[in-house]
This record gives structure tokens, C-alpha cells and sequence, in this order.
């Protein structure tokens, strides 16, 4: 199809409050609250038609700038800085594609936000929200589910000098060459202090959800995990004993290995490779290993080669994933995989596919690849929109832990989410405490986010949210 061109008109933005169930940590902090942004975009075609879309995503601290000297509410408002950015850049715009407006943006506004100290990782942010409740409302316009627009190429994706590695490429053949997936595995993470067994436990939550990861592995019956690591071999070799003697019990399992950022350098993570292999209660664990994510910190992931770990397992980037060519500078240091994150932007996603298949094509058999990963995905909108997107590339797992780490749609009205249910009944499962994601297998059964728009048709309730607060920023 012509891919139709629209502005954008008018930008909302609300965020509503949410408290975890349990303490995750990752990397360097532990959380215990959040707060969701929630973004609506009216667009106009040039035919005169104009409608609303819709995009939703945590405001997570420390993980897309990490610097300890910034407090969690800095962090916050970095993400609201970016957002207001993009969302002035994109008003100013004028028409243009789906894709267009992405591209056609994306060298300002890195460098709008570079101004002001915030890095790429935080600028793909404001875009990825931008650009998703755009894509929404024009697939809601047309009628289009996402995966039906996305294969007739409704963006308008095409070559474009922001991805000059992919000149010359065919993305609308790419686009009608996907099989969207209408079931997926949930990869369940196992953060840093997350307990393994109820002797790990001084009090418990008893909400009716797994705590442990004995009962998550009773409950869900996952095939697929995600173990995070913390930069100290010897505990890291003991908590892994540990995860073992509970994964060793299933029948059948696979997992990735998430760094977060903790390692200097590749030795330093090949160390504990090493750690790993030499403890005989890891040896079904170790080879069970997909992939190893992000091992070193950012300031230095693309400085230094990955020879000594990726001869041992696939290593992929993810919070070095800022500039949209951190693939490939990657790529030429040995790592074989990114991270596909709806909160970096799905157009990110869809060139790093672009470049898996190019490079791909190039090599006697497929070597590089996109993993699906979580950045706390809250049930509704933001959920749905980031399987919709894994879903579309054919994936077969991806990591999930906003349905662990938060009860279902807790902070929502319960109307929003019996709608949300009922529009979903094979995503959600009724419950004696109101809908929850329903995993089964450790399957998570997608066919419904089939529907007109980008996952969903619903849309949350906007006057149970608050008006989002002028970003604090740059930090006084």
C-alpha cells in the first residue's frame, strides 16, 4: 500500500502511580514503586481524517542513565524531558509516514537531547512513545490490526540516510515476508533478590501469585529464563547453585544470562563463565544458556572485544543499544545480538531485524539476532503493545516480569481492566482479585492483540491518571 501521510496535531501526556508486589533489583537499584507515562497522539491524514492513538511505558529509573549522582525522581524526569522534546519536534513536523516521522526527527532530536545532558538511550525513549500512539492511531484510522498494516508497510519504512549501513534494502519485502506469532513463551526473570525457595523469605506477600521461584516454576511451568547476575563471581556462582537445584527439577529449560552493566570488561564476565563451567551443580545451567546480555557496563561495551565471551555463548547489547547503529558497531566486536525493547522504539527494532536478515544472508547460517526483552511491562497498553511488536518479528520467547512484580492491573480502575479482559480473554485470566496476565505452560496465547490498532483497541481510563508534571530538567 502508498503509506498513507499525516501530522501530528496534538500530544497528551498523563502518568498514573504503581507499587511492586515484591522488590526487584537489577543492576543498581531495587525497586519497590513506579510510575507508568501514558502518551496520546491525534494525527490528521491529508485526506482531512484525523483520530487518536495511544502509547504507555514506565518511567524506569537507572536503567537508562545509571549515573548514581542522579536520584530516582532525576531519572523520571529525564524521561519527561525527552518526551517533551519529541513531542515538540514531532508538532512541528508537518506530513509525513509512520516512518518518516521517526526518521526524518531522529538526528535533532538525539541532538535536543544531547544539549541538555541526556543521553541517546533517554532520547529514544520520548520518540518510541511518540511514534507508537502515532502508528496507533493511524492503524486505528484505517481499521488495520498491527501485523496486517505492518506487512502491507502502512509506515512507509524504507531506506533512509538514518540507517546508512541498510542502503539499497528492502523493508516493505522484509515487512511481507513476516509471520506474526500468535503465541509466545514468557522468559521469567529472576532478579537479583528475588527468593528461590520460602526459607529465603522472612514474611510473605500471600496475595495469590507465585513468590518464590520454586512456586513461579510450579505455577507458570516456564521453559524459558532470565538470571541476572551481580558482578561478584563467587556469589553469583553460589546463587546460581542455588536457581539450579530448582530449574534442574523441570524437565526441560533454556535461559539467558543478564549481566545489567556489572562487568569492566569481556574477561571480567568470562571469569565467571569460566566459574561456572568449573561448578559440576551448573553443568545442566551452563548448557542451557542461550546468550549472554549486556555483561559490561555501557561506558565501555563498545570500546572493548567480545572475543572471550562470545566464543563461549552469543553476547547481545541492550542498555548500549543508544545510537541506532550501536548494533553495528557492535557487531564488529563480536557480539551477536540486541535487545528488542518497545520503550527504545519499534522502528529501532524493525531496522536491528533489517540488519539480523542482511547480515544474515551474508553468512553460511544465521548468526545474528534479536532477543525480546522486559523493561517492567505493566498489563494493558504497554503490554500488549511490546508483544504485538515481538510477536510481529516472529520471536519465540520473551522476557516477562511486569505480571510478577506487579498484581495484575494494580493502580487501575477494576472497569478498565475487566474491559481490557474481556477484549483479551486468551492474554487475561479472571481472577479472584481481578484480571491477570494468564500464562500457561509458560505460554502466553496473543491472537486476540489482533485487532484494529497497535496490540489493542481498548484504551485505559485517562481521567484515573494525572496530568503529567512539567519535566524538573535539566537538574538544577
Amino acid at each position: 500500500m502508498n503509506a498513507p501521510r499525516f501530522a501530528i496535531t496534538e500530544i497528551e501526556r498523563r502518568e498514573w502511580p504503581f507499587t511492586l508486589r515484591l522488590p526487584f533489583r537489577f543492576g543498581v537499584i531495587t525497586v519497590t514503586h513506579g510510575r507508568q507515562a501514558v502518551v496520546r497522539a491525534r494525527i490528521r491524514t491529508e485526506d482531512g481524517r484525523e483520530g487518536w492513538g495511544v502509547a504507555a511505558e514506565s518511567l524506569a529509573a537507572k536503567w537508562f542513565d545509571k549515573d548514581p549522582a542522579l536520584t530516582d525522581a532525576q531519572n523520571e524526569d529525564q524521561l519527561r524531558r525527552s518526551l517533551e522534546l519529541a513531542g515538540e519536534a514531532s508538532l512541528a513536523a508537518g506530513r509525513n509516514t509512520a516512518f518518516g516521522h521517526f526518521a526524518d526527527t531522529y538526528a535533532d532530536h538525539v541532538a535536543a537531547c544531547g544539549r541538555e545532558a541526556l543521553n541517546p538511550l533517554v532520547a529514544s525513549y520520548g520518540r518510541a512513545l511518540v511514534d507508537r500512539a502515532a502508528l496507533d492511531a493511524l492503524l486505528k484510522l484505517h481499521g488495520l490490526p498491527f501485523f496486517a498494516g505492518m506487512r502491507a508497510n502502512i509506515g512507509g519504512m524504507a531506506p533512509h540516510a538514518v540507517a546508512p549501513d541498510l542502503a539499497g534494502y528492502d523493508f516493505a519485502a522484509m515487512l511481507a515476508s513476516l509471520r506474526p506469532a500468535r503465541r509466545i513463551h514468557a522468559r521469567h526473570t529472576v532478579g537479583l533478590v528475588d527468593p528461590i525457595t520460602a526459607a529465603d523469605q522472612s514474611e510473605r506477600v500471600n496475595d495469590g501469585l507465585p513468590e518464590t521461584l520454586e512456586e513461579v516454576a510450579e505455577t507458570y511451568r516456564h521453559r524459558y529464563w532470565k538470571l541476572k547476575v551481580a558482578g561478584d563471581v563467587q556469589a553469583d556462582i553460589d546463587r546460581l547453585c542455588r536457581i539450579a537445584a530448582v530449574l534442574d527439577r523441570l524437565p526441560d529449560y533454556q535461559a539467558s544470562l543478564d549481566g545489567n552493566e556489572q562487568y569492566a570488561d569481556a574477561e571480567g564476565a568470562a571469569a565467571l563463565w569460566r566459574a561456572m563451567q568449573a561448578e559440576p551443580r551448573l553443568a545442566r545451567l551452563c548448557a542451557s544458556i542461550l546468550y549472554i546480555e549486556q555483561p559490561v557496563k555501557r561506558a565501555r561495551a563498545l570500546e572493548t572485544g567480545m572475543a572471550a565471551l562470545a566464543a563461549a555463548r552469543p553476547v547481545i547489547i541492550d542498555e548500549s543499544d543508544g545510537a541506532l547503529d550501536a548494533f553495528v558497531q557492535a557487531k564488529a566486536l563480536g557480539y551477536a545480538g540486541v535487545s528488542s525493547k518497545s520503550c527504545k522504539g519499534i522502528w529501532r527494532s524493525l531496522v536491528n531485524l533489517a540488519r539480523c536478515r542482511a547480515w544474515n544472508a551474508a553468512e553460511p547460517e544465521a548468526r545474528y539476532f534479536l532477543s525480546g526483552e522486559d523493561l517492567t511491562t505493566l498489563a494493558g497498553i504497554c503490554v500488549q503493545q511490546d508483544l504485538a511488536l515481538v510477536a510481529l518479528m516472529g520471536l519465540a520467547h520473551v522476557e516477562r516480569n511486569g505480571h510478577h512484580f506487579v498484581d495484575g492491573f494494580n493502580g487501575r480502575p477494576k472497569a478498565e481492566a475487566v474491559r481490557f479482559m474481556e477484549a483479551h480473554p486468551d492474554l487475561y485470566a479472571d481472577t479472584p482479585r481481578g484480571p491477570r496476565l494468564r500464562i500457561s505452560d509458560g505460554v502466553l496465547e496473543i491472537g486476540s492483540l489482533d485487532t484494529p490498532g497497535l496490540g489493542a483497541t481498548q484504551e485505559p481510563d485517562y481521567a484515573a491518571m494525572e496530568a503529567m508534571p512539567k519535566a524538573a530538567w535539566p537538574a538544577a
